[in-house]
């Protein structure tokens, strides 16, 4: 009996070992369905099932000379069955073993990133709940904007990755297609029912219509969407090392007992692994160019999309796996730090509330035009003088005075008012 073969280590999908591991599976298969069609008598498919292998020294040593790899891997596998071997591969074109291989490979790497996720979405989840109440300035241009909760950068990261994972889950199903069509893709010495048979068996569903290899618009689409996963995990950690910045330090990633910052200032407490996955982010998006240039080859197939997918569908599956799994550790770990982030939401002297100021004027009869005017040439003031605070300044200035009382500025200077609607936004989210 031929079982699935699968390996929990992403790293390992893409070893030689397992690479071939799946070759011998789809050639095995193939044998048998030649078996039940009359082809393969039944003494030869015995020797095949019981002899079937392979020595992957011994795949390299016949490559040096061939320079094929397919080739070298055939030639080791019939030293191994002996003269049942000619039927293996019969039928069948290189790109038919090696393509619906791949297809094999990126599903099992899809199903292990997706279990990643699935880890980062429960740790944002508890994230996004334990301080969906914790009030901390919000920013637009890097400048304080109006108040938001930690928790909601939190729910917005949670959202985000939701959609990554839809994202992938189609990816997945659209690379899980076989190939088994033969030269040109025309089934020539095949026929399509046994493409399907196999592809079934194989877990996957049959290439609708091939030429030699199966069309690179799946491949690209596939690493388009991890390059969008890694564009999300760049953003979560480059918004931690901007709260880690040392005049705020409203939270700070994990610094491990013994860890150091710096080899000359021993101060130092550097947010390395929030850069790092930043910058294997930037690796894996640099990759989906590539696979967006394998698209068009020459005619029926070339194979100048072959030597670059070696290199970046191993390197972008697992460093994707990789920086999922360092988010899930910053997050686990995550500092926070409630009176710095006070510290830092008041660090300009109660001017995060000019628009409710602004609104409430409106509401009293000004021309928006003009109540702006006068919002912001007070703002401008507390901007250039340390000792002014804006809530006093308006408490005591006639201009204001004149349309708000004591009581109406205290409730617009209520930090609570901003977040009323926290609750519904988390609702929407199926949070609450």
């Amino acid at each position: 009996m031929i079982e699935r073969y699968s390996n929990p280590e992403i790293s390992r999908i893409w070893t030689l070992e397992n690479k071939y591991r799946i070759w011998l599976w789809i050639e095995l298969e193939v044998c048998e369905a030649w078996y039940r069609r009359g082809l393969i008598p039944e003494e030869d498919i015995d020797q095949i099932r019981k002899k079937a292998n392979f020595d992957v020294k011994r795949i390299a040593e016949i490559e040096e000379e061939v320079q094929h790899d397919v080739i070298a891997f055939l030639t080791n596998v019939k030293e191994h069955v002996g003269k049942a071997g000619r039927w293996i591969h019969y039928g069948l074109t290189s790109s038919d073993v090696g393509d619906t291989a791949l297809s094999i490979q990126l599903v099992q790497s899809a199903d292990i990133i997706l279990r990643r996720i699935d880890s980062v979405l429960e740790i944002l989840k508890k994230r996004a709940l334990e301080f969906k109440d914790l009030i901390m300035i919000g920013r637009t241009h890097g400048i304080h904007g109006e108040p938001i909760t930690l928790g909601l950068k939190f729910a917005h990261f949670y959202a985000e990755m939701l959609r990554n994972k839809e994202r992938l889950i189609e990816a997945k199903r659209q690379i899980a297609v076989g190939k088994l069509s033969g030269a040109v893709g025309t089934f020539s010495n095949l026929n399509p029912d046994l493409e399907e048979e196999v592809c079934e068996r194989l877990g996957l569903k049959p290439e609708k219509i091939a030429t030699q290899v199966i069309s690179r618009d799946r491949h690209a689409f596939f690493i388009s969407v991890l390059g969008i996963i890694a564009g999300t995990l760049e953003r979560m950690a480059q918004e931690i090392r901007l709260l880690q910045k040392t005049e705020g330090r409203e939270i700070e990633e994990p610094f491990a007992e013994g860890q150091k910052g710096s080899s000359a200032m021993p101060h130092k407490r550097n947010p390395v692994i929030s850069e790092r996955i930043c910058g294997l982010a930037r690796v894996i998006q640099s990759n989906v160019m590539t696979a967006l240039r394998n698209m068009p080859l020459w005619h029926e197939r070339d194979i100048s999309h072959s030597s670059a997918e070696r290199v970046i569908l191993p390197d972008s599956t697992i460093a994707l796996d990789y920086i999922l799994d360092k988010m899930c550790y910053i997050l686990n770990n995550l500092h926070v730090y409630p009176e710095n982030i006070q510290r830092v939401l008041n660090a300009t002297r109660g001017l995060i509330f000019s628009q409710k100021v602004l609104l409430a004027l409106v509401q009293k009869g000004l021309e928006r035009e003009e109540s702006y005017k006068i919002v912001q040439g007070l703002a401008m003031e507390v901007w250039n003088d340390p000792n002014l605070h804006f809530k006093e300044e308006i408490l005591r200035r006639d201009i204001f005075r004149k349309y708000l009382t004591e009581k109406e500025v205290e409730e617009i200077f209520d930090l609570k008012a901003f977040l009323k609607n926290v609750d519904a936004i988390y609702k929407r989210l199926e949070l609450l």
